[in-house]
């Protein structure tokens, strides 16, 4: 499932940066900095995490658990889901769903109805019950931009979880971390979103989380959005820090709509290893690993 299962402080530190309206250029400066460094990190170190010495590691990771094997180990996709999850679509077979949804928009078009306005022609509407604020917006909006009218297919009214195939932009440089808000544009939709990066496992139905968004090779961004039907191509803006002006960040394609789909957040334990000799205790100066998920 897309809800991660663990009370990982990093987790929720890391994965959200600071809101820079409450911070200074200083702290903006530093938190900057901070990424940097954890985006190197997790490019030469992928996963590895120091045994806390501060906190017990049984207590730290209590909620993490070992797999025998990351491909072929059981994981049940409805464990602990949270409760937005009962307000998410799920489709029996997307594909299915999909080539009855368009066959059934391309039938209505070549019928030409009544109630339907003909490609070309000009037509008014009238939309009501619309709050005073919303249409003084698009009031100021239609000033500077036309404002776009879109129909929507069978179940695009709905939300559930979209999994995009994406990759960094040559242009851009600056880290992008796992839940940054983004700005994704898919289609005719823009919205902001806190995609969970992911690697794509053909050979497994369990998918590894990514903390960050590396340069040079694809993963899957998923998040909460309303429906869509590929082919949907999409481009990812971020605001660029201090100054507010979005850059493209990242570029992709809509690949599936799964709710189940498995994403697991693995971590390798590091530490000193002990050895125990009869009564005496010998502290070795290697690093030794342990991997939970």
């Amino acid at each position: 499932s897309l809800h991660l299962r663990d009370s990982d402080e990093e987790t929720e530190n890391d994965s959200v940066m600071m809101e820079g309206d409450n911070m200074t250029r200083e702290q903006i400066e530093d938190e900057i900095k901070k990424i940097k460094e954890a985006h190197a990190e997790d490019e030469e170190f992928p996963d590895e995490v120091d045994t806390p010495l501060d906190v017990p590691a049984r207590k730290r990771f209590a909620k993490y658990r070992g797999l025998k094997s990351f491909r072929t180990s059981s994981w049940d996709p409805k464990e602990s889901l949270p409760p937005e999850y009962a307000r998410i679509f799920a489709f029996d077979s997307f594909a299915r769903t999909q080539k009855h949804v368009v066959a059934k928009a391309l039938k209505v078009e070549q019928e030409g109805r009544d109630d339907c306005a003909p490609v070309g022609s000009f037509a008014r509407f009238y939309i009501k019950e619309v709050p005073f604020h919303v249409a003084s917006n698009l009031c100021a909006a239609s000033r500077t931009a036309p404002i776009i009218l879109c129909g929507l297919l069978q179940h695009e009214s709905k939300m559930s979880v979209l999994h995009f195939s994406i990759k960094k932009h040559d242009s851009y440089d600056a880290p992008i971390k796992s839940k940054e808000e983004l700005i994704f544009h898919v289609g005719f939709r823009q919205f902001v979103a806190r995609p969970i990066f992911s690697t794509d496992n053909i050979n497994s139905d369990k998918h590894k989380m990514e903390r960050f968004l590396h340069a040079g090779r694809f993963s899957i961004a998923s998040i909460y959005a309303p429906i869509s039907f590929p082919p949907l191509p999409l481009i990812a803006l971020k605001n660029a820090a201090g100054t507010g002006t979005p850059a493209v960040a990242a570029v992709g394609s809509l690949r599936s709509i799964d709710p189940d789909r498995i994403i697991l957040k693995k971590i390798i334990l590091t530490g000193y290893g002990f050895f125990c000799w009869v009564i005496k205790v010998f502290e070795d100066d290697f690093t030794t690993g342990l991997c939970l998920f």
